[in-house]
């Protein structure tokens, strides 16, 4: 049986078979499948290609490198690679070089990935340099970055590679792609949520939690986080992410979570913590939906886990338990389905709540300048479409949706993108 292979697969195949116009960034929260996407195109590309983890952490070991040149593949070992931190602007233009001769070599052109580039130190401005050379010498040789800290990618980008890049996203797993390569179903999507990695231990639920906290978690917070950005209270942001993860969904003054961590801050590195949360695609803070820019921004955040393997993990429940006490379930329900419109929406797409006078939304999704706003309904949470009533008649809203009972199925519901609210008159 052929692996399961996400719909990013044929968009880069497409980008790897055309001309080599601009760098391709493979970017995307941990454990979304970056690696082995990349693997699996270049697998079937019929072109050379070599492919370095950058972050390999035992020397010792065999690492993802691969060269394929014709029927030969030869299997590079971490021993020949520098440690991961010395692993400077001297080492990537060595392995820049060495993808040069081979896309002179071979008749059919190279492709050159680098996994984990953040990692590389000024990374951004070495490849500034190689790319600008290569396309001037018209060289067949595609790069591929890859990257799991979205935020420290983007700003290497912004700063050094404007108009040299396109950017391939991947979110976390659907519901559609976790049904199709593990036969999830909805209980169980909504409860383990959307990694591919620990999917098959589901039947283990201990297993799966340390796998979740281990492999997902501290690597987010500890590689992606504290270790490349500034956080001067690195408890103070496990403590928050936390606190989010217990309270998915719901809608938290920073002065009230304040009150509920240990470590002293304030409003604005709580703020930037919480973003730096959802650069990780952890945990985001929805705005409330205001029509003046700056009240969106001035307003409590609603929380919502970006996987609500996140939210699991965190809370006392097994599955079973999890399943049987409807208030709970309402929760995890209104998380995945607000991680849903945040993962399929992309940059075109922002997500907002709704609040007035007692009157709530749960979700405003806007594109451009056209809004949809949905209502949860699911488990023991009581949804209210009075709220939709207010914020149609205030607000000019294309269409309002309830979500689970009365109104579209949850399962229907996280099988429709984002952008398709959008579509038709």
């Amino acid at each position: 049986m052929r692996p399961f292979e996400r719909p990013h697969g044929r968009a880069l195949l497409a980008r790897l078979r055309e001309e080599p116009r601009w760098l391709i960034i493979v970017t995307g929260p941990r454990q979304t499948g970056k690696t082995t996407l990349v693997s699996q195109v270049l697998g079937r590309i019929g072109r050379p290609s070599n492919h370095v983890a950058v972050d390999t952490p035992d020397p010792t070991t065999v690492s993802a490198a691969t060269s394929v040149l014709g029927d030969v593949t030869t299997l590079t070992t971490a021993a020949s690679l520098p440690p991961p931190d010395r692993r400077d602007a001297r080492w990537l233009v060595r392995k820049w070089e060495e993808a040069r001769l081979a896309a002179k070599s071979s008749g059919r052109g190279f492709v050159l990935a680098l996994d984990e580039i953040q990692k590389v130190p000024n990374w951004s401005e070495t490849v500034k340099g190689l790319w600008d050379q290569d396309r001037l010498a018209g060289l067949p040789l595609h790069v591929v970055l890859l990257g799991s800290a979205p935020l420290l990618m983007q700003r290497g980008l912004t700063e050094s590679l404007a108009g040299r890049y396109e950017v391939l996203e991947l979110a976390h797993w659907s519901f559609a792609e976790m049904a199709a390569a593990f036969d999830f179903d909805l209980d169980r999507y909504l409860y383990f949520g959307g990694y591919p990695g620990p999917a098959p231990l589901v039947r283990d639920e201990t297993r799966w939690r340390s796998f979740i906290l281990r492999s997902v978690i501290e690597p987010n917070i500890e590689r992606d986080i504290l270790a490349l950005e500034r956080v001067d209270k690195p408890f103070l942001l496990k403590q928050l992410f936390g606190l989010g993860a217990e309270y998915s969904g719901e809608i938290l003054s920073y002065n009230k979570m304040l009150g509920q961590l240990d470590e002293a801050g304030n409003t604005t590195t709580l703020a930037r913590y919480l973003d730096l949360l959802s650069s990780a695609g952890l945990i985001t803070g929805l705005s409330k939906y205001a029509g003046r820019p700056h009240r969106r921004r001035a307003s409590s955040p609603k929380l919502n886990v970006l996987n609500t393997a996140l939210m699991s993990v965190h809370s006392a429940y097994t599955f079973a338990q999890a399943r049987a006490d409807g208030t709970h379930w309402g929760h995890l329900v209104e998380s995945a389905v607000g991680a849903h419109l945040v993962n399929t929406g992309g940059p075109d797409y922002r997500l907002y709540y709704w609040r007035d006078r007692g009157r709530e939304v749960d979700f405003v999704l806007e594109h451009g300048r056209r809004l949809v706003a949905f209502e949860v309904k699911s488990g023991g949470r009581r949804g209210n479409v009075s709220g939709l009533d207010a914020f149609g008649k205030s607000f000019p809203v294309k269409a309002s949706h309830i979500v689970g009972r009365g109104g579209i199925p949850v399962s229907e519901f996280l099988l429709t993108p984002a952008r398709e609210w959008f579509e038709g008159s």
